[in-house]
Order: C-alpha cells, then structure tokens, then sequence
C-alpha cells in the first residue's frame, strides 16, 4: 500500500483548508485509515480516524468539531476537512492505514504511512 498525502500550504487563523491522501492497493475500502500530525519537537499524534464504510470516525479533542475526515472508496482517496484554523494546528500531516483490527489512536496500530504534508496557520 502506498499512501501521498496532499493540499497542505499556509492558511490564517480561522481558515480552512483540506487534505488529500490517495492510497494505492485494490483493499483500500478494508482499511481503517487515519490522520496524524507531528509538531517541531512534539511526538506524532493522533488527529482522526475512519472506519472502512465511513460511517464510524474519531477525532481527537483538540480538533473535534473543527476537522472532519472522510473517503471516498471509489477513488482511494481520505480527507481532512480543517475548518477554524488555529496556529497550533501547525505540523506536518500524515496520513496512515490501519489494515487489521478496531479503530486505534496509537501510531504503533497503522501499518502504512505516507510521506506528510505541511500545514502552517499563521496568527
């Protein structure tokens, strides 16, 4: 499975902007995927998930109500809608695909990665 992430770029506080991530591989509607980000000097974390038939998600808290992911099985293909911007929203984005067991908010519990993109909000 190979992911690319994509749409990242600069956007004021209170701005929106949305993340792609196009996943290669025919089970990619069997995957649970995921967004994280990483910070300068911050460990990776969880920012949301969507479970395969995009019916269940999760988010973290420091996002809900402002992120919403979702996919588009036919096309491959997982979002980030980022809504509200805040400048400690900045970091770089990955997305990531869980292909075995229940939803997991832990870095460990994906199984591919793709290459991140950066997302700066500016105060």
């Amino acid at each position: 499975v190979q992911l690319q992430a994509s749409g990242g770029g600069l956007v004021q506080a209170g701005g929106s902007l949305r993340l792609s991530c196009a996943a290669s591989g025919r089970t990619f509607s069997n995957y649970i995927m995921g967004w994280f980000r990483q910070a300068p000097g911050q460990e990776r974390e969880f920012v949301a998930a969507i479970y395969w038939s995009g019916n269940i998600r999760y988010y973290a808290d420091s996002v809900k109500g402002r992120f919403t992911i979702s996919r588009d099985n036919a096309k491959n293909t997982v979002y980030l809608q980022m809504n509200s911007a805040k400048p400690e929203d900045t970091a770089v984005y990955y997305c990531a695909a869980r292909t075995s067991g229940p939803y997991s908010d832990k870095v460990a519990g994906y199984d591919y990665w793709g290459q991140g993109t950066q997302v700066t909000v500016s105060s």
